[in-house]
C-alpha cells in the first residue's frame, strides 16, 4: 500500500467521525435548566401556578306579572214607616236607601334583560382545598384610548376540569365570581344623568 492510498483512507476515516460527531452533538445536545421538558406536565397543581378560563357566559331574564283586581258591592234597605210598637209611636213617610260601589285596579309589567360576555383571562392559584381543589384569583385591567376596563374573576376550580392545554370553562367553576368596572371617556354615556335618576325616583313605574 502506497502513501498515496493511506492518506485517502485516513482523509476518509477523518471525515466520517467528523460527521458523527456533529450528528450526535444535533440530536443530544445538552438541555439548558431553563429550557421546558418535552413531556411536561403544564397543568396547574400548586399554588402560584396560572390558569387560562374561557369565559362564556350569557343570561336572559324575561319576567311578566299581570293583575286584574275587581270588588263590587251593592246594598239597599226599604222601610215602609211604620213603627208600631204598641201603637205608641205615629207612623212616619218610608224611605228606600241604597248603597252601590265598585274599586278596580289593573297592573302589568314586563321586563327584560339579556346579556352575553366571552372572554379569556389567566388567573393565579392562590390555595388549595383539602380535597385537592383549587382557589384561583386574576384581575384584567385594559385601556384603550382614555377608555378602562377591569375585570375580577376568581372561583374554585376542579383539577379534573383542566384540559391539557391548561383552560377551563367558566360553567365548570364553582362559586364563579365575575365583576367588570367600567370607567374612563366612555363612563358617563353608560350611565343615566341625574335628571333621569330623578324621575326614576319620583315615577319608579
Amino acid at each position: 500500500m502506497n502513501n498515496r492510498t493511506v492518506l485517502v483512507l485516513v482523509s476518509m476515516v477523518f471525515v466520517l467521525c467528523s460527521a458523527a460527531c456533529s450528528q450526535a452533538g444535533s440530536i443530544w445536545a445538552k438541555r439548558g435548566k431553563n429550557m421546558r421538558d418535552l413531556y411536561a406536565d403544564d397543568v396547574a397543581r400548586q399554588i402560584g401556578d396560572v390558569l387560562t378560563i374561557s369565559i362564556s357566559e350569557a343570561s336572559k331574564v324575561d319576567n311578566k306579572a299581570k293583575r286584574d283586581l275587581k270588588k263590587e258591592a251593592d246594598r239597599s234597605t226599604t222601610f215602609d214607616g211604620k213603627l208600631n210598637i204598641n201603637h205608641i209611636l205615629p207612623g212616619i213617610p218610608g224611605f228606600t236607601m241604597a248603597a252601590k260601589s265598585a274599586n278596580e285596579m289593573k297592573s302589568k309589567s314586563d321586563y327584560k334583560d339579556e346579556r352575553s360576555f366571552i372572554d379569556r383571562i389567566t388567573v393565579v392559584v392562590v390555595d388549595i382545598l383539602p380535597n385537592r381543589n383549587l382557589v384561583v384569583m386574576g384581575t384584567r385591567n385594559r385601556n384603550i384610548a382614555g377608555d378602562i376596563q377591569i375585570v375580577e374573576v376568581s372561583g374554585i376550580v376542579r383539577p379534573s376540569d383542566i384540559a391539557f392545554d391548561n383552560t377551563v370553562k367558566s360553567e365548570q367553576i364553582a362559586d364563579f365570581r365575575l365583576v367588570t368596572k367600567n370607567s374612563g371617556i366612555a363612563a358617563p354615556y353608560t350611565r343615566p344623568g341625574w335628571l333621569g335618576t330623578l324621575f326614576d325616583i319620583i315615577w319608579p313605574f
